[in-house]
């Protein structure tokens, strides 16, 4: 697993040692919220921390108003239902043939009326959650997703419903009333909405709720997937940040030890013959012969390769500056070796690369590096956080690292937030 990089003085309200989980999300202990909390029941913690560093009224204006989002980044929803994306987009004017900008007048005018706003994947959009929403990934293990909803005074922009992902929510400002009830499918699956059970749904939303309880800005709660809320804003508009988090789960895992599986039982001759001419389906013959071949090469399955590739894909690296890269590279080049000054430029480990070592070749979110055992010392010294310069590893390594995106100038990379690294071993909320 990637080690959580320290993240001391990196987010204010951060308690020294402690990741952002522990210090900014739950009043509880780390080894407690994994043990009694994660997966099997909601959490509230007030006065989590202070969140305005994260989120706030001034960044919604900007991100509607000035950053030119289009309509997949952002869903209007009233009375429970979501608007048509026309209802709220235009044009982009002279000089882009976009059709579907955000239309800040008429956002204004479904706000006013009552709508509530959803700004979906800030962490793509919006620096200080990309940054925080990347930290919890990597302590979590899980993907993470960050929507900001914007409530007007007495609405509601979702009826009860449950999520097939994990939620944290921040209240950022206002307040919000929380209504939670236990699952009425524990754990559901991506391909589990709950809207396939709309009567169990309803019929749950009828009985005494687990949680009901307004959050006011600083708090934060947690509900694993399937947990039925519902959320309304009190007297002013109200700003909370959900942080959804796609779980890894078992069924997961079984999805890619069966692909390894037919992978190992494409190069078996007899799996590959035709069922009998004539034939309306397998006979008994044939089922018990895959059951046989299944078994046997079931041991020799390793989903772990596929398990990295989809992990690698989930998530982004950190930002990378192609003209500050590039400035990088042609001060490596502009110097010999043997030059007074040659490499003494520093160079660190990417963020979020999610980088692992398999052997002599190192696997990344921007592809895969094989090296040789001298090289492997320095790139090992990389992946533990350290940063080396061309004098010390030679600039041909260097460069090639840099040119790949593995490594970025040591300046742009505050020194507590270089990345560790391991070994193989539409959201409604």
């Amino acid at each position: 697993m990637t080690t959580c990089p320290s993240t001391d003085d990196q987010h204010p309200g951060s308690r020294d040692g402690a990741g952002v989980l522990a210090s900014r999300l739950i009043d509880v202990g780390r080894e407690e919220f994994a043990a009694e909390v994660w997966g099997r029941k909601a959490l509230l913690t007030r006065g989590a921390s202070d969140f305005s560093d994260l989120f706030s009224s001034a960044a919604v204006d900007e991100l509607i108003s000035r950053r030119g989002l289009r309509s997949p980044f952002l869903r209007v929803a009233k009375d429970g239902a979501t608007l048509p994306v026309s209802s709220f987009t235009s044009g982009a004017g002279v000089g882009a043939t976009i059709g579907d900008q955000l239309d800040d007048t008429a956002l204004w005018r479904h706000f006013r009326d009552g709508a509530t706003l959803v700004l979906q994947a800030l962490q793509r959009t919006w620096e200080p959650l990309a940054a925080f929403t990347a930290d919890l990934a990597d302590e979590l293990g899980n993907p993470v997703q960050a929507n900001a909803y914007i409530t007007p005074p007495q609405n509601q922009g979702f009826d009860d419903h449950y999520d097939v992902h994990d939620v944290f929510v921040l209240q950022i400002e206002g307040t919000k009333r929380w209504v939670l009830r236990p699952p009425v499918l524990e754990a559901p699956l991506r391909d589990q909405p709950w809207t396939d059970r709309r009567d169990a749904v309803a019929e749950a939303a009828a009985k005494e709720p687990y949680i009901d309880a307004v959050l006011e800005p600083g708090d934060a709660l947690y509900l694993p997937r399937g947990w039925l809320h519902s959320a309304t804003a009190q007297g002013e508009v109200s700003i909370h940040v959900t942080l959804g988090i796609h779980n890894w789960t078992r069924y997961a895992v079984a999805e890619e030890v069966t692909q390894s599986v037919l992978a190992l039982l494409r190069e078996d001759p007899q799996m590959r013959q035709s069922l009998p001419l004539g034939s309306d389906g397998p006979d008994r013959e044939v089922l018990d012969l895959v059951r046989e071949k299944i078994a046997a090469v079931l041991d020799d399955a390793d989903p772990s390769a596929g398990l990295a590739r989809t992990r690698r894909g989930q998530a982004r690296p950190a930002p990378l500056g192609p003209l500050a890269q590039l400035a990088a590279l042609r001060g490596l080049q502009a110097h010999t070796d043997d030059a007074d000054d040659a490499g003494s430029s520093r160079f660190v480990l990417r963020g979020h690369l999610d980088a692992r070592l398999d052997g002599s070749r190192l696997w990344t979110r921007v592809g895969w590096l094989d090296f040789t055992e001298e090289e492997l010392a320095h790139v090992k010294a990389a992946l533990a956080g350290d940063s080396i310069t061309a004098g010390q590893a030679g600039r041909e390594l260097v460069e090639r690292l840099v040119r790949s995106g593995v490594l970025v100038p040591a300046d742009a990379v505050p020194a507590e937030v270089r990345p560790g690294v391991g070994t193989p071993s539409g959201t409604e909320t």
